[in-house]
């Protein structure tokens, strides 16, 4: 008997936006969008296999042979919800008994990447990264029970266009559904590399900018990156800890058969992470670069103004001894010579320093 379901969460005024924005290193805008939207009715289809035969339903037909399949022990179903309602969510829900807390998480939306077990069972919360001019990471709710497996995401994301479903689903979920479990999860995690390229051409472009010129749009962009950079760790950290744990041997839904396809994932994820590091201290070395480089710079001004200070200080030695007034008094033609002699003086010594500071490259 399913237990009493918690109270919904509110509806979402469809006047108001739905994903909400984040930064993302290549200056696009970034949005994460909930598995559902909880307003119109979504795509909802079912695929079985039955007795080694594989059958497909769509919509309302899904939903009228659904409650037949899960009394089935020699069935094996996968529900897949694309942009679903409230309304189906609950329904199909109820149908396969799900923990009325599983419901209301994959119903919520706004989660980060988690594996939780809950009555046996387990609950994952995944996201598919999609850029086009702009960068959205469309949250996946994943759900694992004894002899199915549900599915619910925004309609952007094609399950059916995973590399290891294009030949058909039947193949993937003779295998069960912690194989296609595998299949699905196994395509999110190799979406991230893109990603994580797209983080290194970005490093790559600031560290072209920091040895042209130190600037302060370098600087913004170089502080925006690292920002990005922890965004993003923040990400898919947890979704080591959730192949971790699905490698463990402490889930009875997963076979140990199986174990070998998510231990393969996990060490993507883990080589991911280790990227993530190593771009995390390329940022970090860029901006000692870029702030060594605006010392070496002032250092640099600090020189030359000190070589024109050298020059401008012999002069204003040689004027402060003789006094301005006695340049009156040659300018007038009562001292000509003696004024022009150290005038002359003055003139060849400035030169002389101006040569030998320009040879020691001090202006």
């Amino acid at each position: 008997m399913l237990p009493a379901m918690a109270a919904d969460p509110p509806p979402r005024d469809p006047s108001l936006p739905n994903p909400h924005p984040v930064s993302h290193p290549t200056g696009v805008v970034a949005r994460r969008v909930p598995a559902t939207d909880g307003i119109g009715p979504g795509r909802l289809r079912l695929n079985a296999i039955v007795d080694g035969a594989g059958k497909q339903w769509s919509d309302d037909a899904a939903l009228a042979a659904l409650p037949g399949l899960c009394h089935d022990p020699n069935a094996d179903i996968w529900v897949d919800l694309a942009g679903a309602s409230r309304e189906q969510v609950l329904e199909v829900g109820r149908i396969l008994d799900i923990h009325p807390l599983i419901v209301e998480d994959v119903l919520e939306g706004n989660q980060r990447a988690k594996i939780e077990t809950t009555d046996g069972v387990v609950h994952i919360v995944l996201f598919h990264l999609t850029y086009d001019d702009e960068a959205v990471a469309s949250e996946l709710d994943i759900v694992l029970g004894l002899g199915y497996l549900l599915t619910a995401h925004d309609g952007s994301w094609e399950p059916s266009a995973s590399p290891h479903l294009r030949s058909g689903v039947e193949p993937i979920l003779k295998h069960g559904p912690d194989h296609l479990l595998w299949a699905l999860a196994d395509d999110i995690v190799d979406g991230y590399f893109p990603f994580a390229d797209k983080l290194g051409d970005a490093i790559d472009d600031v560290q072209d900018a920091v040895v042209r010129e130190t600037s302060k749009e370098t600087l913004e962009q170089l502080f925006k990156l690292k920002r990005e950079l922890i965004i993003v760790r923040r990400s898919i950290s947890p979704v080591r800890e959730v192949f971790n744990q699905l490698t463990s041997r402490d889930i009875a839904l997963i076979d140990d058969d199986e174990l070998p396809y998510f231990r393969d994932i996990y060490d993507h994820v883990i080589r991911l992470t280790d990227e993530l590091d190593n771009y995390r201290e390329l940022a970090s070395a860029t901006l000692d670069v870029y702030l060594t480089t605006v010392n070496n710079n002032l250092s640099v001004i600090m020189k030359r103004l000190t070589g024109v200070t050298v020059i401008l200080a012999g002069i204003g030695a040689v004027a402060g001894i003789f006094g301005m007034s006695e340049a009156g008094a040659a300018l007038g033609g009562g001292e000509a010579g003696g004024f022009w002699l150290i005038t002359a003086i003055v003139v060849a010594m400035a030169t002389v320093a101006a040569v030998v500071l320009r040879k020691i490259d001090w202006i």
